[in-house]
C-alpha cells in the first residue's frame, strides 16, 4: 500500500493514564499519519514510555481512547493488535539462532513453514544478516542483534513499529548507520515508525514530526526544524539544541525590532514577535551556531545588527566545528559554535583574545521572564 501523505492513521483521544493518585499521561490528543516516522522525546518520567505503551497494548488508559487505522485498540491485549513493539534490551532468545529467532512469531501464528522460510530469508536478506543466519546472540555485535531484532518485529508485517530507545546501546558511529537502515526500510515497507527516545540528535535525525513531552503532556508537536527554530516556550527552546540564554528588559522599538538591555553597556536588538511593553524583564535567547567570531583586528566588518566586543575564556576544538566562550562583560558570557569553514582566519583564535561575536536579528527569540 502507497501511504497516502497527512492521512490520519492513529488517533490518541483525550488520552490519561493514571497510576493512584499520580498521571503520568494527561489529556493527550494528536494524530500520526501514515507512513510517519513520529517521535515522542521527552526527559525521563515525562510519560513518553507510559504512552507508548498505552499505544502497545500493554497498559490501558485511564481515560480516552486509541484508534489505529479505524480500529479502537484501548485495552485490547498486545497480542491482538495490528502493532509490534522493539524494546531496548532486543529481548532476542539467546538459545536461539538468528533465523529462529526471527521465526519465533510466525510459528506461533500458525504461518506455513513454507511461508515462514519465505518471508524469513526476506528479512535477513533486508537487514544484511543472510551469512549470520546460523549464529545465535551471543556470537553478534550490538548492532547485528539490533538488526535482528528489527527484522524479528517487522517479519510479521504489522501495520506501526514502535521503537523504545532503539538505538542507546550502539556507539555513534554504529547509531549513525543504523539511523539510516531504520528509515530506508520504513520507506521500502511503508510502515509507520512511533521512536520514545531522551536524544535529540536521533529524534531529529529521524522523525518527520516530533512531539516533546512535559510532565505528562505534549509541550510542542512539529518537524524538526520548526521546533528548534521556532520554539513556543522557554522549556522548548532549552530543551532542543543547545543555548545563550541573557537576562534582559524592553527599553523600546526601533524599525520593527525591539531593543533588549541585557546591562549598562550592552544593548541588543531582536527581531521577533512579542507582546511586550517598555520596562518588561525578558529572556533573550539565540544558539550558539546562530552566531560568528571575528578577531578583534580582523579587517571584515560583520553586517548584522548584533556586534559585541569581548575576551575569548574557552576554546574548545571538535575537528569538524570549534566551540567559544567569550566574556562580554557585565557578567554575561557568550557561547559561540563554528564549524572550521574559516580556519585560515579563525585558527589564531586562542583563550585571551580581544574578539567580535556578531549575529542578526532574526536569530534570537524573547520570553517571558
Amino acid at each position: 500500500m502507497v501511504a497516502r501523505q497527512n492521512e490520519e492513521f492513529i488517533c490518541i483521544e483525550n488520552v490519561s493514564k493514571k497510576f493512584g493518585e499520580f498521571t503520568a499521561v494527561q489529556n493527550i490528543s494528536l494524530n500520526i499519519h501514515r507512513g510517519e516516522v513520529f517521535c515522542l522525546l521527552g526527559s525521563s518520567g515525562s510519560g513518553k514510555s507510559t504512552l507508548l505503551r498505552m499505544l502497545a497494548g500493554f497498559d490501558a488508559p485511564t481515560e480516552g481512547r486509541i484508534v489505529v487505522d479505524g480500529e479502537d485498540i484501548s485495552g485490547k491485549p498486545p497480542e491482538r493488535l495490528p502493532v509490534n513493539m522493539m524494546f531496548q534490551s532486543y529481548a532476542l532468545f539467546p538459545h536461539m539462532t538468528v533465523e529462529k529467532n526471527i521465526a519465533y512469531g510466525l510459528r506461533r501464528d500458525g504461518v506455513s513453514r513454507a511461508e515462514t522460510r519465505l518471508r524469513v530469508d526476506e528479512m535477513l536478506e533486508m537487514v544484511k544478516m543472510t551469512s549470520f543466519a546460523k549464529r545465535k546472540p551471543g556470537q553478534l555485535s550490538g548492532g547485528q542483534r539490533q538488526r535482528v531484532a528489527l527484522a524479528r518485529c517487522i517479519v510479521k508485517r504489522p501495520k506501526v513499529l514502535m521503537l523504545d530507545e532503539p538505538l542507546g546501546a550502539l556507539d555513534k558511529k554504529l547509531r549513525e548507520e543504523t539511523q539510516q537502515e531504520l528509515l530506508k526500510i520504513q520507506k521500502d515497507l511503508g510502515l509507520t515508525y512511533i521512536v520514545v527516545t531522551h536524544d535529540q540528535e536521533e529524534a531529529m535525525t529521524m522523525a518527520d514530526r516530533i512531539g516533546i513531552m512535559n510532565r505528562g503532556q505534549i509541550a510542542q508537536m512539529g518537524p524538526p526544524r520548526e521546533l528548534y527554530e521556532q520554539p513556543n516556550s522557554m522549556f522548548i527552546a532549552d530543551f532542543v539544541g543547545s543555548l545563550n540564554k541573557f537576562h534582559g528588559s524592553i527599553v523600546g522599538q526601533e524599525d520593527r525590532r525591539t531593543i533588549v538591555r541585557l546591562s549598562e553597556d550592552l544593548v541588543l536588538r531582536i527581531e521577533t514577535p512579542f507582546d511586550h511593553r517598555v520596562g518588561d524583564d525578558v529572556i533573550l535567547t539565540t544558539r550558539p551556531e546562530k552566531l560568528e567570531i571575528f578577531p578583534d583586528n580582523c579587517e571584515a566588518q560583520p553586517l548584522t545588527q548584533n556586534v559585541v566586543s569581548g575576551t575569548v575564556n574557552f576554546v574548545g576544538y571538535l575537528g569538524d566545528q570549534t566551540n567559544y566562550s567569550v566574556d562580554v562583560g557585565g557578567g554575561i558570557h557568550v557561547r559561540v559554535s563554528e564549524q572550521n569553514h574559516h580556519m585560515s582566519t579563525k585558527a589564531a583564535i586562542a583563550s585571551g583574545d580581544t574578539v567580535r561575536v556578531a549575529w542578526p536579528a532574526r536569530a534570537s527569540h524573547l520570553f517571558a521572564a
